[in-house]
């Protein structure tokens, strides 16, 4: 088990980061659209920023969304439609104090110069609430239609978060195959606490070593305890060799909250349908093994989202939540 006590905060970035990611604590966080879209790939976006505002309400700890620029059928899966960081200004509008997530923005297939820009303006205008999950990229129909080779993503991955950290100074200079930056121009806006808070998603086609050492946290999936424990474990053990701080971890969940509390898990993709009983013995198995944050997605849920939100936050958030 996770020994909890005398551990020190991980290293402070800007306001989400530093209430959603806590050494020993677990927090909860959605997946949007809050919306149980199911076997469609395409959501109706139904009530989306009201649902929002009432997770926002009921204490999640953060909305995750993602980046997907095309419709792919054979992937099943469109995401919440809408671009990011236009969908984020709609989100830091309609919130008030919900830590506002990307998972993931797809580095290779935008500019890093683009990326930068949006991202501090959102986290400005969000007072501090943007948690920004980078990724290589898992579509290879997208990449011909941006004119980008999908075999060399790792690298142009590594050269933009270069880039992206860079934009953070005043009067950058860096020379990337990016782009040069003389240090005779500057980009505003710059984060709200001087860096942005970048999570790297799986491996993102580098090594381990350099996960550990670049990213601000690491983004993972939903693996058995055993599994899971060794990846955790090998991910902290990598920032520790790296004489780094220690630094989060997340994952991601799929979820179908049946009616009954004490209802037996049955698999899903990615998840577990359940009860309460058992979502929340699995959430503190998750923290034990050293999870920070986990991001629930209802996309299979059966029960109306409504209802589930608010027997989420009644019978599982007070249980890891303050």
């Amino acid at each position: 088990m996770l020994d909890k006590s005398n551990t020190p905060n991980f290293a402070p970035l800007n306001r989400a980061f530093n209430a959603v990611f806590r050494p020993g604590r677990l927090s909860i966080g959605l997946v949007v659209p809050l919306e149980a879209n199911r076997n469609d790939p395409v959501p109706t976006m139904t009530r989306h920023l009201e649902r929002a505002a009432l997770a926002d309400e009921l204490g999640f700890a953060a909305l995750w969304l993602r980046d997907v620029p095309f419709n792919v059928p054979s992937f099943g899966d469109a995401g919440q439609v809408f671009d990011p960081f236009v969908y984020l200004g709609a989100l830091g509008v309609a919130t008030r104090d919900i830590a506002l997530g990307v998972a993931s923005i797809v580095l290779p297939l935008r500019h890093p110069a683009h990326v930068a820009k949006a991202a501090a303006s959102a986290d400005q205008l969000s007072g501090g609430r943007l948690l920004l999950g980078v990724a290589s990229g898992d579509r290879p129909e997208e990449y011909p239609a941006l004119n980008k080779d999908f075999s060399d993503r790792g690298a142009r991955f590594r050269d933009s978060l270069a880039y992206i950290r860079a934009m953070a100074q005043d009067y950058p200079r860096l020379d990337n195959p990016q782009g040069d930056l003389s240090g005779g121009i500057d980009m505003l806006p710059k984060p709200a606490a001087g860096r942005l808070p970048l999570l790297i998603t799986g491996g993102s086609q580098q090594t381990p070593e350099w996960v550990a050492r670049h990213g601000d946290g690491w983004m993972t999936y939903p693996r058995g305890a055993a599994a899971q424990s060794r990846v955790v474990a090998d991910y902290r053990a990598r920032v520790a060799q790296a004489g780094l701080p220690d630094k989060p971890v997340m994952q991601s969940l799929y979820v179908d909250l049946v009616d009954q509390a004490d209802a037996p898990p049955r698999p899903i993709h990615l998840g577990f349908s359940a009860g309460t009983d058992y979502l929340r013995r699995y959430l503190h198995e998750i923290r034990d093994l050293g999870i920070n944050h986990v991001a629930l997605n209802l996309r299979f849920n059966v029960a109306g989202i409504e209802p589930t939100l608010h027997r989420l936050a009644d019978e599982v958030l007070p249980e890891f939540h303050d």
